[in-house]
């Protein structure tokens, strides 16, 4: 088996980005540049493209957990970590072509927008809390509990804390179902109450309360509920 060092120069795929350009790189390719080198008796592109192969391209591979790509394809946890952290990456970019900090928010799409690209792949809920200004501009958003697949544990002081530290006018709460279900549980309705009642103490009002599942989003603001 040829190794990646005796294939000609500008077929080597960092050579070849550099001689080409990234976009004349195949995914095995690129794949091939995070992993950096092969395993005993497989090149690294020949390792880049059977993991490829074994979760049916990129989109699934992305979703995987790092015990999953460690254990399953066996290719080390230093391995594993790169490709979890770029394509992390890739998720913020696309968060953030979306977010400009001088936009005023003025619907809960606009919101949507910027977390869908974060949330709809994962597997597990997150709950965040979105830190908005007097004139509603982002000031800070931060994840605030990562539950199990079906729920997660969160207490108001943990949310108005991060409010308080960040001279927030008002908040948004939001969080995903990895379910698919758009629909907001009678466990995500009481905890909106809970939130409004202690905001109103605070005089930090609680604008809205988003569910992200998938490609899809629902406001409370929206369906009334607040």
């Amino acid at each position: 088996m040829m190794k990646v060092k005796e294939l000609p120069l500008d077929d080597r795929p960092r050579e070849k980005l550099i001689l080409r350009g990234v976009q004349n790189l195949s995914d095995a390719e690129l794949i091939a540049i995070l992993l950096r080198t092969g395993m005993k008796g497989k090149s690294v592109i020949t390792l880049a493209q059977e993991i490829i192969n074994k979760y049916e391209g990129l989109s699934n591979l992305a979703i995987q957990s790092h015990d999953s790509l460690k254990n399953n394809l066996g290719i080390g946890k230093d391995k594993a970590a790169t490709l979890i952290a770029a394509f992390e990456l890739s998720k913020r970019i696309e968060a953030n072509k979306k977010w400009k900090f001088n936009k005023k928010i003025t619907s809960p799409k606009d919101i949507a927008e910027i977390f869908i690209p974060l949330l709809r792949d994962e597997i597990k809920e997150k709950f965040f809390v979105i830190c908005l200004s007097s004139s509603n501009k982002i000031i800070k958003y931060d994840l605030i509990s990562v539950g199990t697949l079906n729920s997660s544990v969160v207490h108001p002081r943990e949310v108005f804390k991060v409010a308080i530290e960040n001279n927030s006018a008002n908040i948004i709460l939001l969080h995903n179902h990895p379910s698919g279900n758009l629909e907001p549980s009678n466990e995500d309705l009481s905890l909106t109450k809970r939130f409004i009642e202690a905001g109103k103490f605070l005089e930090i009002q609680v604008f809205d309360h988003i569910i992200i599942a998938g490609d899809n989003y629902t406001s409370l603001v929206e369906k009334k509920i607040i």
